[in-house]
């Protein structure tokens, strides 16, 4: 019986592939993403970080009412950072998206938009969204594909968006970064047999619900278990409670669109969502890399192996033997 895969030794990392697309309309030719990977995955795992962007275009910064307050809001601040140290250290592949989620949430439907902060509203032969369907109560909460509003902040925006720059946004943002991702993960199904998308966010801090001796700083989705085989969080959780990591599973976050539309266990194509709690890798103002930061990279790059290794196991003998090398 050939062994499960084993953390790798420490040492110089391999030299990863770059490849950037899409595009931040309004930043000329600046890409909406960046894809890593090494020429040879260690596991058949893509990282993806869709909101730790920051690359805002003067214009759209401009039409803020507080752009500092709201960026520090809406972005998983620096959560892109782990994402660079876990794949270079367990080989897994990476998406990063440059495009800031002010811009265009890539969590969201493309469908998911609250047209009454677009100019002349819905358009004609756009159907209405139905009452109390999911999208729709986000869009009218202000956090739809483009975010509107911030929950005790108020409007972001000062005036309304042209239609033309948000299908520009949708195709050259959403769009664009939807189908590298799907690609990806299908390239690596293709070689592995299966494929696991690890959706890497950050939240804020949380409080210990009743009963629990300490909050959690990692918070697990799976869309309740609709995203990704059982097996994987089961040990994902197994393993973080085995090193006294305090972790949630689904809530209070279970995952969103990025899930829905790319996780189908029973096609080989697994995604499972990470919250990591800010307070463990940023600064006490929660805006800047903290003294915890190699902690909780270290820290989730073994979780990753761990994943990697079922996820090889998932697909087939092939896939575990080469994460076993």
């Amino acid at each position: 019986m050939t062994p499960p895969a084993r953390p790798s030794r420490p040492g110089p990392a391999p030299a990863r592939i770059s490849v950037s697309g899409g595009r931040v309309p309004g930043l000329g030719q600046a890409a909406a993403f960046t894809l890593t990977r090494p020429q040879r995955l260690r596991l058949p795992v893509l990282i993806a970080v869709p909101h730790a962007g920051r690359a805002y275009p003067a214009s759209v910064a401009a039409r803020m009412r507080e752009p500092e307050l709201a960026q520090l809001r809406l972005e998983d601040r620096h959560v892109d950072r782990l994402g660079v140290a876990v794949a270079r250290e367990t080989g897994a592949g990476l998406l990063v998206a440059h495009a800031p989620r002010a811009l265009l949430d890539l969590n969201r439907a493309e469908d998911d938009v609250d047209w009454d902060m677009v100019e002349g509203g819905r358009p004609e032969g756009v159907a209405a969204a139905e009452a109390g369907q999911r999208g729709n109560a986000r869009a009218r909460s202000g956090l739809g594909l483009v975010p509107r509003r911030l929950p005790g902040s108020g409007e972001i925006w000062r005036g309304r968006l042209a239609p033309a720059e948000l299908a520009e946004r949708v195709e050259h943002i959403h769009r664009a970064y939807h189908a590298a991702l799907a690609a990806e993960l299908a390239a690596i199904r293709d070689e592995w047999g299966a494929a696991l998308l690890v959706d890497l966010h950050s939240m804020p801090p949380l409080r210990a619900a009743e009963g629990e001796a300490r909050a959690p700083v990692l918070v697990l989705g799976d869309r309740f278990g609709a995203s990704c085989h059982h097996a994987l969080m089961g040990r994902a959780l197994a393993h973080l409670e085995a090193r006294g990591v305090p972790a949630a599973q689904n809530r209070p976050y279970s995952g969103g669109y990025v899930l829905d539309r790319h996780g189908a266990p029973q096609g080989g194509m697994h995604a499972l969502q990470i919250e990591v709690c800010r307070a463990t890798y940023l600064d006490r103002q929660l805006a800047e890399p903290g003294a915890g930061l190699p902690a909780v990279a270290a820290m989730l790059a073994g979780l990753v192996r761990e994943l990697g290794a079922e996820a090889a196991l998932l697909g087939g003998q092939e896939g575990l033997r080469q994460a076993a090398e």
